[in-house]
């Protein structure tokens, strides 16, 4: 058996709002509340009239009440980095020599900062770690381009053009 919708306390305001609504997730969010109150739909046959998923129809629901009754409009989420090896801080600290040198005309190598981060943290960590960090800090991997920068197309044609054909029978 379903559950009994809740909400009977902000319909009045949820009617008005569906006037007054300025965007269609106002108005969906409206209509959430007030379809099952006062037609008596169900949860899917309201996300249904509404043209929004049955998950998407109760999260907006929830949180047209909670906003309605004067709750925080959403509550603080877990955010991420749970399971950091270094804070952003310490990161960039650890970073700061091999920018340095990359910076100055060198390449930035993941191999010696993958040693460097294991020596630091004194355990083994993936190398994906360290492409993950370095792309927190602004760096990326840079693929090779098509063609040498001080390539000369034209010498290569008249090689081309004059070289002999040995690799063919005569």
């Amino acid at each position: 058996m379903a559950r009994v919708a809740r909400g009977h306390d902000v319909l009045e305001r949820a009617k008005r709002s569906i006037a007054e609504a300025r965007t269609v997730e106002e108005l969906r969010a409206a209509q959430a509340v007030v379809l099952p109150l006062e037609c008596g739909l169900s949860l899917a046959q309201t996300a249904e009239a509404i043209g929004v998923s049955v998950r998407w129809a109760s999260a907006l629901r929830s949180r047209y009440l909670r906003i309605a009754r004067g709750e925080e409009a959403r509550k603080p989420g877990r955010g991420g980095r749970r399971r950091q090896n270094l804070t952003p801080d310490r990161e960039a600290e650890f970073l700061a020599p091999f920018l340095e040198s990359a910076k100055a005309g060198g390449v930035l190598v993941a191999g010696p900062i993958h040693l460097a981060l294991e020596a630091k943290l004194g355990r083994k960590v993936a190398l994906s770690s360290v492409y993950n960090l370095l792309h927190r800090h602004g760096w990326r991997k840079l693929a090779p381009d098509k063609r040498h920068p001080q390539s000369d197309p034209q010498a290569q044609e008249a090689w081309k053009k004059n070289s002999k054909r040995r690799w063919l029978p005569q």
